[in-house]
């Protein structure tokens, strides 16, 4: 008996099982994403459920689509089955999938399971025909739909595992074209076991009627339709949804690298210096104890030293920071150049470094890297056009000998390098117990500082300034000293530098100034005639923001007129930044302030800047006036100082004058004034009332006034 087919369920067939393998391949690509995932079971159960629901749904229109001269009906319980089979068969595929790896061994052998599972759907779907005589089917073609079958499996995992992963229009366009190669095999299939089964001539239904095939083909086509498609949407959804996640999981991961970045980063700042990128002390103390550590395991010595750079402050107030931040990294890199990859160099902040030396053998080669050390600082260095020399003190400790832990050998090590400052500068020292008390001397030194100037142990010594042509005292300069409880009283050279350190230079000289324009105006309300009193201001008090208010504040609260206060600045401090200089002394000339540059001709001064301040004297520095003398070379130097002030309309003032023959070149060039041992030493303020009384007295008298003027020489003249 022979049958035809309905060309349009045919067609809804194909359409049916290329639909289905579109959502098959997307399918496999979800399932093997989620192999390692709680929803792995869900997605596999699902996709196999949909899958199998669409393969079955192409069966059967594939069947529908057939027709005979003679009514058919299906048995339900087998038809049920055949859905059974087309759903486990989905399943085994997509476990198949899912895997990482699949050989071709493997995927022969699950070819052919599926490849006659599909036989087995199929077949079985068939017999769910109630028809007598039974089907029977043509060997040949029936051999040839199981082969079909096998090869499409095949190709069908190949597919699935190639195409699953992936998400580029690329990926998304070889899915749709391997799904309708997959659609018409499963199609090629299905029709070729069609056409390989017979029915006899007479057959009959043996069930009741089914209702019209092609509205049953059609309902179960649109039920196939609805359960893929919304199969489809949810693995869209999915999609999205995991587009978001590993958009978001970029972000995470993007943020996660900036934050490790960042901490990376503040790790590395919070352990390094950030001028010379050194390890700081806090990375130094964890290096210290790596090398404690490791000394002690091998039994071995290991070297700290402490490098302080010598009059590096000089260079700061002369040239900037700019040049001492340049010094410090040239100096930096020296060091390092003497190092081992198993050394320590790390910065400590200013000009101090500190370098860890492992496996000593011995003193004798601490004191050769030392020397190197020593004579790799004092090569000159090339800064802002200028050749500098700069010198460096080092103190030495050794392990264990001087210190069993990190905070002993650096104290020790300290205080040997401080031994070496004391002893003149630019050489090493190693540290010997004895050292001990000089850092203590230092650290009491310090606090007695602190201590003076609450107590008020501080006291104002006076020079007079003398005018060289008539002898007259001019002014008088301000001179600091500490009346210690136990020292005695002791010389500004012996505390001021440590002030400095310690951060007490800023209030030690704001006492200065108003202690100076208190005397100034208590020598006047005692009755003697004005007299202007000069102050020495120091670097780090020039640089402070309200200096301009201090001197005020000073002014009104001795009630003392501006014109009788002096402010002395060394050259280095005016020149070190003279841009600023000049508005700070412009303000200061603005109060009535006279201003004199102090120690002229030892730092780095330009004329064009200095003819731009508001400078009232030069201060010839005392280096120049001890062997002006003896020596042409400074009595050149002095001689041009002069002219050059005198150019400038500015009056100049040496110091240090201790002898009549001094004072007698000084005055020969045309000096104007000067101040020294010759005439007076500081003095208290009370000795210095009876000085300026007796000047007073002595100007009254012509006998007096033809005598050396010279207060030692009044002095004997009363003996």
């Amino acid at each position: 008996m022979a049958g035809n087919y309905n060309f349009w369920l045919v067609l809804l067939s194909i359409v049916v099982a290329v639909f289905v393998s579109y959502t098959a391949l997307n399918l496999s690509s979800r399932v093997a994403r989620s192999a390692s995932k709680p929803s792995a079971r869900f997605w596999l159960a699902g996709g196999a459920l949909s899958m199998g629901c669409g393969i079955w749904s192409m069966h059967f229109v594939g069947m529908l689509a057939f027709s005979l001269p003679i009514a058919l009906s299906y048995d339900i319980p087998t038809t049920v089955a055949s859905l059974a089979i087309a759903i486990g068969l989905s399943g085994f595929a997509l476990s198949i999938a899912s895997r990482e790896q699949i050989g071709l061994g493997r995927l022969a052998a699950g070819a052919i399971v599926m490849g006659l599972g599909i036989c087995a759907m199929h077949y079985s779907g068939m017999s769910a025909v109630q028809v007598l005589p039974a089907i029977t089917y043509e060997p040949s073609l029936l051999l040839a739909s199981g082969i079909i079958a096998i090869v499409a499996s095949f190709a069908a995992l190949w597919l699935f595992f190639r195409l699953r992963n992936g998400r580029s229009w690329q990926m998304r366009l070889a899915r749709l074209g391997a799904a309708v190669i997959m659609g018409l095999a499963i199609s090629g299939m299905h029709y070729t076991g069609m056409a390989a089964s017979r029915f006899a001539p007479g057959s009959y239904c043996t069930g009741a009627a089914s209702p019209d095939n092609n509205w049953l083909a059609i309902t179960i086509a649109i039920i196939a339709f609805a359960v893929l498609t919304i199969t489809t949407i949810l693995l869209i959804y999915d999609a999205h949804l995991d587009s978001r996640i590993r958009k978001h999981n970029r972000q995470l991961a993007q943020a996660n690298e900036q934050l490790e970045e960042v901490n990376a980063q503040l790790q590395h700042v919070a352990m390094h210096d950030a001028l010379s990128g050194l390890p700081n002390r806090l990375l130094l103390a964890d290096r210290l104890s790596q090398a404690i550590a490791q000394a002690e395991r091998h039994q071995n010595r290991f070297a700290v030293f402490v490098v302080d750079l010598d009059r590096f402050k000089a260079i700061n107030d002369s040239l900037g920071h700019l040049a001492g931040d340049a010094m410090l990294k040239e100096v930096a890199r020296r060091l390092a150049s003497v190092l081992r990859k198993a050394d320590t160099l790390a910065r400590l902040g200013g000009d101090e470094f500190v370098l860890v030396l492992n496996e000593i053998s011995s003193a004798q080669d601490v004191e050769t890297i030392a020397a190197r050390v020593l004579a790799d600082i004092a090569r000159p260095v090339k800064l802002s056009d200028l050749e500098l020399h700069t010198s460096a003190s080092i103190g030495i400790s050794l392990f264990p000998t001087d210190g069993a832990d990190a905070d002993t050998l650096l104290q020790h090590a300290d205080a040997a390098m401080y031994h070496a400052k004391k002893n003149g500068r630019n050489a090493y020292q190693l540290f010997v117990p004895a050292m001990n008390a000089f850092a203590r001397d230092r650290l009491e030194l310090e606090n007695g500082l602190r201590r003076a100037l609450v107590q008020g142990e501080f006291v104002l010594h006076y020079q007079p300034k003398v005018d060289v042509r008539d002898g007259g005292i001019d002014s008088a300069e301000a001179l600091i000293r500490w009346q210690h409880p136990t020292r005695g009283l002791t010389a500004p050279l012996d505390f001021i530098p440590l002030a400095e350190e310690c951060g007490l230079i800023l209030p030690i000289g704001e006492w200065v100034l108003r202690e100076a324009c208190r005397q100034a105006c208590a020598w006047q309300t005692a009755g003697l005639r004005p007299l202007r009193v000069a102050v020495n201001l120091s670097a780090q008090q020039f640089r402070q923001k309200n200096l301009v208010e201090v001197v005020r504040s000073a002014l009104n609260a001795a009630q003392l007129e501006a014109r009788y206060l002096e402010l002395e600045l060394t050259e280095s401090a005016v020149m070190h930044d003279a841009e600023q200089s000049i508005e700070i002394l412009q303000q200061l000339s603005a109060l009535g302030v006279r201003i004199s540059v102090d120690d002229f001709g030892t730092g780095y001064s330009s004329l064009s800047y200095l003819r731009r301040l508001p400078l009232d004297k030069l201060k010839i520095d005392r280096a120049f006036i001890r062997d002006v003398v003896t020596s042409r070379d400074d009595a050149a130097i002095v001689r041009a100082i002069v002219s050059l002030a005198h150019n400038l309309r500015l009056k100049v003032i040496a110091e240090g004058v201790e002898t009549p023959d001094q004072l007698a070149f000084l005055r020969e060039l045309g000096c104007d004034q000067y101040q020294g041992y010759h005439y007076s030493v500081p003095v208290p303020d009370n000795v210095f009332v009876e000085m300026l009384r007796e000047h007073q007295a002595r100007s009254l008298s012509p006998l007096a006034a033809s005598l050396e003027d010279t207060w030692i020489g009044r002095v004997l003249r009363r003996v």
